[in-house]
Parts: C-alpha cells; structure tokens; sequence
C-alpha cells in the first residue's frame, strides 16, 4: 500500500487525500456537463462543489469527533482536529446542507441541483473507497480467500488477510455512476435512486467489515443506510406519483 505518496516541506500528503482531490476535479466536471445539459450556468459547478467540500469535511469530522466521544471518552477537540476521521455518511450529511444553502444563495433549482449532484456523489464516494484502500484504511474481516489482502501499513496495520472491501464498494459505486448518467433524462428524481443504492452497496459491504453491531446486528452504517433507503424511496415514489399525474 502507499499511505504517503511524498513530503513537501515535511507535511505528508497521502495518496487518499490525492484520490479526494481527484474526486473533486471529476465531479465538478460532471456537474458542470450535466447543468449545461439543463440550461444551468455551467460556471457555478465549482462554486457549488466546493460549497459541498466544505461542508462534507466539516460534517464528517464533526460526526467522528462526536460518535467517538461519546463511544470512546476521548475529548471531543482532540478528535475534531486530529488528522485521521473521515466518516463517509457524516460527510454526506454535511454536504447535503451546504448544498442546500448553495442552492439557495445562488439561485438554482434544489432539486435540479441535487439531480446533478448525484452522479458526482457516486463516483466520488467510489474514488474515496479507491483512497481508502490505498491508505488501508476501513478494510474488511479476516478471509482465507484468494481475493484477501494484507494491510500492514494500514490504519490498523493488519498481517493477516482481510476481505478488501473499500474495492468490493468502490466496484458497485462506479455501476452505480454508470447507472445515474444512463438514468439522468429518465428518471423521476435521480438523487433519490442514488440515496437508495448507493444504500444498499454500503449496507451489504457491512457485512463483511469489522464495525461494532448496534442494534439487531446491524451496525451503525447499516442503520443509517436504511434511513438513507427510505428516504430515497418515498421521495422517488412521490415523484413517480406526480409525474403519472401530471401526465394522467
């Protein structure tokens, strides 16, 4: 694995936060194509990814400051700016309402936006996961398997070999992505199927992770992934509904 791609001035970078940066640039890219294709000043795609940066990393370090906190009784100020933390649903989160008051700010549709948004979120999340794994971070359980890798430099070092779930949920979330563009002109409300499988990737990978079970055996990230399923589901069915009776 290659944690640390190289040094400048003595500050590591490492190759997740390169794999971000490439994450950024794809999808502001995507946005941008995607509002041209629906009469939005394609200008304001930067302006709004970055307003969803913001917001994701902010929302996702608040979420592991307070989640391991409360879990773990460790100060809440030494977590929220310490180096390591992302958690993905808290950087979803937080970048659903800075994406929100973007849209509001500058004057474009919220759900035209967050149409948009949807195909960057997949395979930006799937980019993550490809960091993710590069780092050795947020692998899976021990496997005796073909496919097991070892993560000695990982976060935990691991010698064993471990189920490589971020590629197993990175491969999902790239047919994902492929699924949103090929669904963007047909579908009643795209952000929705991308909350509703973008759920179901996660709530199968969990499965083979490592993480605590909270409640019924599912772990935190299911149970979040379930909301975030249901969600989906009643927004594209009540977009289903009035588009067959805006038709009817």
């Amino acid at each position: 694995m290659y944690p640390v791609l190289f040094e400048i001035f003595g500050f590591p970078i490492s190759t997740f936060g390169v794999m971000l940066a490439i994450a950024f640039l794809t999808g502001t890219w995507l946005v941008a194509r995607r509002m041209q294709e629906l009469g939005i000043d394609p200008e304001k795609a930067t302006t709004v990814l970055l307003y969803a940066m913001i917001g994701g990393i902010g929302g996702s370090k608040l979420y592991f400051a307070i989640d391991v906190s409360l879990r773990e009784d460790i100060p809440f100020t030494q977590l929220l700016f310490a180096r390591e933390g992302i958690t993905f649903y808290g950087g979803l989160i937080g970048a659903i309402l800075a994406c929100l008051v973007a849209a509001r700010v500058h004057a474009i549709p919220t759900n035209a936006l967050f149409n948009c948004l949807a195909m960057a979120a997949a395979i930006g999340q799937a980019l993550g996961r490809i960091g993710c794994f590069l780092v050795g971070d947020d692998y899976g359980r021990p496997t005796d398997g073909w496919f097991g890798i070892a993560f000695p430099e990982g976060a935990p070092p691991t010698l064993e070999r471990v189920h490589p779930t971020q590629l197993y949920e990175a491969a999902w979330l790239f047919a994902l992505t492929a699924f949103l563009w090929a669904r963007r002109d047909r579908s009643p409300r795209l952000w929705a199927e991308y909350f509703m499988l973008a759920a179901v990737g996660r709530f199968a990978v969990e499965f083979l992770r490592v993480n605590p079970r909270v409640w019924m055996g599912l772990s935190e990230a299911q149970l979040i992934a379930l909301g975030f399923f249901a969600i989906g589901a009643m927004s594209w069915i009540h977009a289903r509904r009035g588009l067959a009776t805006a038709v009817a």
